[in-house]
């Protein structure tokens, strides 16, 4: 078994009050909530700093975690949930972000199982394979590079594994992509590593690259990843993002 906690903090420095955004008539976070509650998790558990998002998911029924401490990333946040909610050491949790409407189920699943299965790993996630080379470049797409287990080896927003003879001759739409793997960022630890990874101190390298998944690797812990087993949905984080996730809702619910 595993529980699904959902960071979902109000501010945000591209959509303000993201969580609450509307996509067919229903708040984001809502959406969010909704899809988690299909993964037959034992608990699913949104934590919030903001009474106007609490009170739209109380309305759901939903279980509301409200923090009072202000949080780097949503990996703290979770770490005060467990905390305070008194997980077991070896309980799964996974970590959806409050911006993905559209998670498949088997996603989440997929990360729990995984963690499950690899007692040597911290966390898990996922990746899908790079079929774009423009994407290999763009670095709003997170790559990383694995090892021949599947272990993470390093995260970047750069286009990693530099491919020195063909981008030393300028090659950026004909080169191999078979080992460029795009990050997929969603999560699963157990209690006891979050409460740990709290702790740890902050790598340079996750401050020059925006990535807190460095964190783990910095500090020598493992991640576990296997490729998605369902295309990821469309997640939230800029103005064109939220009018594709409003199109596909009003796709998905035509007569």
């Amino acid at each position: 078994m595993f529980h699904i906690i959902i960071p979902a903090r109000y501010q945000s420095s591209r959509l303000p009050g993201k969580p609450l955004l509307d996509i067919g008539g229903i708040p984001m976070i809502v959406h969010v909530y909704r899809q988690a509650l299909k993964a037959g998790a034992e608990s699913v558990v949104v934590a919030t700093d903001d009474e106007r998002i609490e009170k739209v998911l109380l309305a759901e029924n939903a279980q509301v975690f409200m923090s009072d401490i202000p949080h780097d990333s949503g990996t703290e946040r979770l770490g005060e949930v467990v905390e305070k909610l008194g997980y077991s050491d070896n309980d799964i949790i996974v970590n959806l972000q409050g911006d993905e409407p559209f998670v498949p189920v088997k996603l989440l699943q997929q990360v729990a199982n995984d963690l499950q299965d690899h007692f040597s790993a911290s966390m898990s996630t996922i990746y899908i394979p790079l079929d774009n080379h423009e994407d290999v470049f763009n670095p709003n797409v997170v790559k990383v590079v694995l090892d021949k287990e599947n272990f993470a080896l390093y995260f970047s927003r750069a286009p990693i594994p530099w491919l020195r003879d063909d981008f030393a001759d300028n090659k950026t739409t004909d080169f191999d992509l078979s080992l460029f793997h795009r990050h997929i960022g969603i999560y699963a630890y157990r209690a006891n590593f979050i409460k740990e990874y709290i702790k740890l101190p902050v790598s340079p390298l996750e401050k020059y690259e925006c990535l807190e998944q460095l964190r783990v690797l910095w500090n020598g812990h493992k991640i576990i990843l296997s490729e998605a087993t369902a295309v990821p949905g469309q997640e939230v984080n800029t103005a064109k993002d939220l009018e594709k996730a409003r199109h596909i809702y009003q796709s998905m619910h035509q007569a």
